[in-house]
């Protein structure tokens, strides 16, 4: 008998450790994208960030690792922004796209969201960022990249990356002259992209 509840009691054990593991498994995701979504809001106000709050390295990468996930939170959508618009350039031009639409965030003329920001537009066809708006699929291809660009919203969130558009709004490619950027004024250039600010500050 009393071997028969050892053997129980062993098994309740192992269960509930399982339970658990399964539970502490499942849970980190979500713990990331809610400090994600105070430092988002902080971003919007232009409020510091105490270091305490900071998303760490590995904390980052818990959230879509496979690059499938939906879109509607601040670190996905980031990163994918990131990977879609400057993945297989260079660092600098990820980085000034994360700037881009951190600038963006909570500025007069836009969302206070990370997502917000992202999916402009999306109603009229006229998307902000082309990415979301090309009918192709968002998942991500390369693996290596998406990392980096996570790593790259992960700064970009927590307040640590440099600037390199020096305040910009808008951006576009070398490769094409947009009638809007005659009315902006150039702020930065990267190896890939032209940066630009309104002359007043205003959003148009």
């Amino acid at each position: 008998m009393r071997c028969i509840w050892m053997v129980s009691g062993l098994v309740l054990a192992l269960l509930g450790s399982q339970a658990i593991v399964a539970e502490t498994a499942e849970k980190p995701a979500a713990v990331v994208e809610d400090k994600a979504e105070v430092l988002e809001q902080k971003g919007a106000d232009k409020a510091p960030i105490p270091k305490a709050q900071a998303i760490t390295p590995g904390e980052v990468q818990v959230v879509d690792p496979a690059g499938k996930a939906p879109l509607d939170d601040a670190i996905t959508c980031l990163s994918r922004t990131i990977y879609w618009e400057a993945k297989g350039i260079s660092t600098a031009d990820m980085e000034a796209v994360a700037s881009v639409v951190m600038n963006r965030l909570g500025h007069e003329g836009f969302p206070d969201t990370v997502c917000g920001v992202v999916k402009q537009g999306v109603e009229t066809r006229a998307c902000q960022f082309s990415w979301w708006c090309d009918g192709r699929s968002d998942q991500v291809r390369e693996e290596g990249e998406y990392t980096e660009a996570k790593e790259i919203a992960r700064k970009a969130l927590n307040q640590q990356l440099k600037d390199r558009t020096l305040g910009a709004l808008y951006f576009h490619d070398r490769n094409v002259k947009p009638d809007w950027s005659r009315t902006y004024i150039k702020t930065a250039e990267t190896s890939q992209f032209l940066f630009y600010k309104p002359r007043n500050g205003t959003a148009q």
